[in-house]
């Protein structure tokens, strides 16, 4: 066995795409081969998760990376057989690179004895302890990518729970989901630098728009 066979991924399930989806929808267990389709079931699958995910997490619980796992193979279980289990694919976005998947495991033993034990459970009175806590929590996980997809998602809900333990209630993340795309990117990669305080802003328009709307 060569070096290069070695690390050859193609062969996971994470790193192939459906036959008949023209290379844009993962391999899944339902074979849905439709981009639209997918988004869909991951939209209403997430729905049902988040209903579940409230009902057990109290607002004394401390998250784990193995809770974060737990979410994500409860969320997307039924479609993709990778579901839960950290990425072997190295991945980026707009030629920017995620955590390398070699150092995934170690960077999220990190992240549960640095920033999750830190602002977990969030049950804060201070407001700005608060808006810091989901801010630096939120960027951390981002920055790893644990899984092959939905980082981004599992980001938002575990900030919504940890929000929920503050009194607050669930959050709407349209401004960074739509709206302020670009500034959001911009406050995940200045977490490369440990600064949190562009992220920090964005949480306090997320906060104060969900708090206006409930």
């Amino acid at each position: 066995m060569t070096a290069e066979d070695r690390y050859d991924v193609a062969d996971l399930p994470e790193a192939q795409f459906e036959p008949g989806s023209n290379g844009q929808v993962l391999k899944n267990r339902l074979g849905i081969t439709s981009k639209q389709e997918m988004d869909d079931a991951e939209a209403r699958a997430l729905a049902k998760t988040m209903d579940a995910l409230i009902r057990k997490y109290g607002e004394a619980h401390r998250f784990t990376v193995a809770d974060l796992r737990e979410c994500h193979r409860t969320w997307l279980g039924d479609l993709y057989e990778w579901a839960g289990q950290y990425r072997q694919v190295n991945i980026s976005r707009d030629d920017f690179p995620f955590a390398a998947a070699a150092h995934i495991p170690a960077l999220m033993q990190q992240f549960e004895q640095g920033a999750l034990r830190r602002w977990t459970p969030c049950n804060f009175q201070d407001r700005t302890k608060v808006t810091r806590a989901l801010a630096e929590t939120h960027v951390e996980l981002v920055l790893i990518h644990p899984s092959r997809d939905g980082n981004g998602r599992l980001a938002r809900a575990r900030s919504t729970l940890m929000a929920l333990q503050a009194g607050l209630p669930l959050l709407d993340f349209t401004v960074i989901a739509v709206e302020k795309k670009r500034e959001y990117f911009g406050a995940v990669r200045a977490g490369l630098e440990k600064h949190y305080t562009l992220m920090e802003r964005l949480v306090t328009e997320i906060i104060e728009r969900s708090l206006a709307a409930s």
